[in-house]
């Protein structure tokens, strides 16, 4: 396995860092793992694969009725 040396942080960011940790009965350590293991898991979406998407959605549900979605927020806030 690797290792990162992450130089210059500010002694306000470590702080935040090790409170956190200690809120969730972690080392700073394992916070750190743990943040960084989910921000290397984020999958990054292009704006074209999403309008695609939408679109092929948008082209799934065309000839189908539809409510009105306003309406049926407004008739939940009025009860």
């Amino acid at each position: 396995m690797g290792q990162v040396i992450v130089r210059n942080l500010d002694d306000r960011v470590i702080d935040a860092l090790k409170a956190r940790a200690a809120r969730r009965g972690r080392s700073l350590e394992g916070e750190l793992r743990l943040i960084l293991e989910r921000a290397a898991a984020e999958r990054f979406v292009e704006i074209s694969e999403a309008l695609a998407w939408a679109e092929r959605i948008s082209r799934s549900l065309e000839g189908r009725p539809h409510s009105d979605g306003a309406a049926l927020i407004r008739e939940d806030r009025d009860r």
